[in-house]
């Protein structure tokens, strides 16, 4: 019964559960990613709008992307445009599916795998800082400003995104780089990829980043390179995340205390067993 005891004194400190972390923990990372986000959106339309850099900084991203044999947008605006149903659908994709979408898997990452939530988090936040940094060093005019394109919201009278009455007013129109309807996008993908089970969820999460793409470019809120900017700040944000936890964001957090053995007396680990001397005689 003694040896008994003492191996159970011995033994590591159990990981609390999924229900009980999920209990004690959902209200508190939702809460996080609100302030995050209301603080991040704060200092994106904090930044300086500097709207000639803006409209020279979109004229260098036309030139270098019809030097790449990259400059696509005109045409997919074009096309858009000339289907009304489709366009509609469109606008209301770009204003509300990064919230609505971004939202709901970050609930389920909270409800179902409560262990990847602060990793995820970490990541989304590292991500959304270095955005920041290129909203204020490379201030971007979007398609739809420039000669040539239609601003489909305009044209089409659509709530709720840029253009829209009230909306430009109280946003920086020039945060274009990097595109964050991208980075959130491709988020989205990787972790219900990860994650999920089922075969047609990862199907529809893959699926999500490229109809975001369509929807950017062919609204002309976005270009192309606007669109791989998205993709290097999540890089970046996983990058960070790494540095800072020393684990990916799909490893399970160590309970605090993990692989350390408590100790039988005076609260300190006592010596390894093989190294304990026999007692002579």
């Amino acid at each position: 019964m003694v040896v008994r005891a003492q191996e159970r004194d011995l033994a590591p400190p159990q990981a609390p559960s999924a229900a009980k972390t999920r209990r004690l923990r959902w209200w508190h990372e939702v809460l996080l990613i609100a302030v995050g986000y209301a603080v991040y959106t704060v200092i994106r339309d904090a930044v300086p709008t500097e709207e000639g850099a803006a409209f020279a900084h979109a004229r260098e991203i036309e030139r270098l992307e019809r030097g790449l044999g990259l400059f696509h947008e005109h045409g997919v605006n074009t096309w858009l445009t000339a289907h009304h149903s489709l366009v509609v659908l469109a606008n209301y994709w770009y204003a509300l599916a990064h919230f609505v979408i971004t939202g709901a898997i970050a609930i389920w990452v909270l409800w179902k795998h409560p262990q990847h939530a602060r990793p995820l988090r970490l990541a989304w936040y590292s991500m959304n800082v270095t955005a920041l940094i290129g909203f204020a060093v490379y201030p971007l005019a979007p398609p739809r400003l420039m000669p040539g394109f239609i601003d489909t919201v305009v044209r089409f009278d659509t709530w709720g995104s840029w253009g829209s009455h009230g909306v430009d007013a109280a946003s920086n129109q020039y945060a274009a780089m990097p595109s964050l309807h991208m980075g959130w996008a491709i988020w989205c993908a990787v972790v219900v990829a990860v994650l999920a089970r089922r075969w047609w969820l990862k199907a529809l999460a893959l699926a999500y980043p490229l109809i975001t793409m369509l929807v950017v470019i062919g609204t002309a809120n976005h270009y192309l390179l606007d669109v791989a900017g998205g993709l290097i700040v999540l890089v970046i944000g996983f990058a960070v995340q790494a540095l800072i936890t020393r684990a990916g964001p799909f490893r399970p957090e160590a309970p605090r205390g993990a692989g350390r053995a408590p100790s039988v007396q005076g609260g300190r680990a006592g010596p390894s067993p093989d190294r304990v001397k026999p007692m002579r005689p």
